[in-house]
């Protein structure tokens, strides 16, 4: 049971110090109000001194105010006048017991404590640094909001909710059961998402207990995820306009405190195909694009195992001429076939994991320096050919094209790769059914990832593999039942 507080101000300064003493930014000022003894309790830059004596303290101190306060006597009396009888702004609810002191010190809010009462009031005087909204680097789009969550939760919840200006969504705040007690929010349209899995997710995410949680990613292990785990039918987003239009969609969102990464259960495999540009240009364009990705999709993982079949066990398959120069550039190498691209996507894994984790200013020209000096001495150097270079880099460029399948992406085009490599066609056979189980089999909260693809029903031309034009999709939105979302 929760430990309340004391009524004597001298005990809770005493607990209070013994907690948070030893840290420089804990500020407890034990001050008087008409003969009250009372104490403010805050975090420096968390909350505000200057905010806390306009809102609160300046107006205890006003002619009028002093009389009636002075007329009332007792710690008990003043601390129900304050919270009943007059218009300073403290939270309704009051503080009892020390862990709700916690809690709202470190969210930002000051507190003031009265001698002879065993509870507290809380004003809110936030006063948090944070990084300003900008753009996301992981989600561009031409067209559209630049906006993107950052790592102050109510911020990204406001962000939500300027553009959901509705009474149906709801954004519930929830302590995690971490050692950090860090705050998550569950947000939802409680009118499209289904009430049964709204409700599960809450019980999975109360039940799930991190060493830390410090970003929505360390909740995945406890959200009973079904099947073959190689695909993730969870997905991320840091752009408030794509978080609106999947909640809108039926979609639960779940976002953490000190993270900018919105966590979007269900997910479809259907969806890593699609982005906000598809919506802000002709629909013929967007089926195009997304045709487009999936065939990306579909070359990175598979075109350096099927080249390597190709060349080492069913030569026939390939043209003649090709088939020369590929054997004559070969000739000149000391490795392989198969060894050449295993070491070039190898090499290629290690730039990319280089440019990424380099200071943003070092990033791109590490990667770019990196790959053409490699690429160009290899080839000089005789230690690779141009056609193994060459199909490795159309491999990764296409890679880049779908970056929310990367992971799996990567296993799959090793999987493919050693398979034709060491098999050929009975190998390359034995991964795509593989990777076919790893598609079909993944399911959260009764919801299948190939939701609509298998088997293929009506919304995947509406909105999946295909776009409609928006006045259709508007008329398919309208004759939804509610919580019943196609996709989900």
């Amino acid at each position: 049971m929760p430990k309340k507080l004391s009524s004597c101000l001298q005990e809770n300064l005493a607990v209070l110090h013994d907690m948070f003493g030893a840290s420089g930014d804990f500020y407890a000022k034990e001050i008087s109000i008409d003969g009250v003894p009372a104490a403010i309790v805050l975090f420096d830059n968390l909350a505000g001194l200057q905010g806390l004596w306009t809102i609160a303290l300046d107006r205890i101190s006003h002619t009028h105010m002093t009389q009636r306060l002075q007329a009332l006597g007792g710690g008990e009396s003043l601390y129900n006048y304050l919270m009943q009888q007059t218009d300073i702004p403290a939270e309704q609810t009051p503080i009892q017991t020390w862990d709700d002191a916690i809690k709202m010190t470190t969210a930002g809010f000051a507190l003031l404590f009265l001698d002879g009462v065993d509870k507290a009031l809380a004003f809110s005087v936030q006063t948090l640094k944070y990084r300003s909204v900008q753009t996301p680097s992981a989600e561009g789009n031409m067209r559209g909001s630049r906006e993107g969550f950052c790592e102050i939760l109510r911020v990204n919840i406001s962000l939500l909710r300027r553009l959901l200006r509705t009474k149906d969504f709801v954004a519930e705040t929830i302590q995690s059961d971490t050692s950090l007690k860090t705050e998550y929010a569950l947000c939802y349209d409680r009118t499209a998402a289904d009430p049964k899995k709204v409700k599960a997710l809450k019980d999975r995410l109360a039940q799930a207990n991190p060493p830390v949680l410090l970003d929505s990613s360390y909740f995945v292990p406890w959200l009973k995820i079904r099947g073959i785990r190689l695909f993730s039918p969870i997905g991320y987003t840091e752009r408030p306009a794509v978080a609106a239009a999947k909640i809108q969609e039926g979609k639960i969102l779940v976002m953490v405190n000190g993270s900018p990464s919105a966590l979007i259960v269900p997910f479809l495999f259907i969806e890593n195909f699609t982005c906000l540009d598809d919506y802000a240009g002709p629909a013929y364009f967007a089926a195009l694009l997304r045709i487009l990705k999936i065939f990306s999709f579909l070359l990175t993982i598979t075109l350096p195992g099927v080249f390597i079949c190709a060349a080492a066990y069913t030569p026939e398959l390939i043209p003649a001429e090709l088939l020369y120069k590929i054997a004559a550039a070969e000739q000149g190498t000391p490795l392989p076939l198969f060894a050449e691209m295993l070491v070039v996507i190898l090499v290629l894994e290690i730039i990319r994991e280089a440019g990424l984790r380099m200071p943003d200013s070092l990033g791109n020209s590490v990667s770019l320096v990196a790959a053409l000096i490699v690429g160009d001495a290899a080839i000089s150097a005789g230690v690779l050919s141009t056609y193994v270079i060459l199909v490795a880099a159309v491999t990764s460029i296409a890679m880049f094209v779908t970056p929310s399948l990367y992971e799996p992406a990567s296993v799959l085009r090793m999987l493919f790769l050693v398979g034709g490599g060491v098999a050929g066609p009975v190998g390359i056979a034995a991964v795509a059914i593989f990777a076919l189980l790893a598609l079909s089999t993944p399911e959260i909260l009764d919801t299948s990832y190939m939701t609509m693809l298998m088997p293929m029903k009506h919304s995947l031309w509406v909105d999946g593999l295909m776009r409609k034009k928006l006045p259709d999709l508007a008329r398919h939105e309208q004759t939804r039942p509610a919580g019943k979302g196609d996709e989900i």
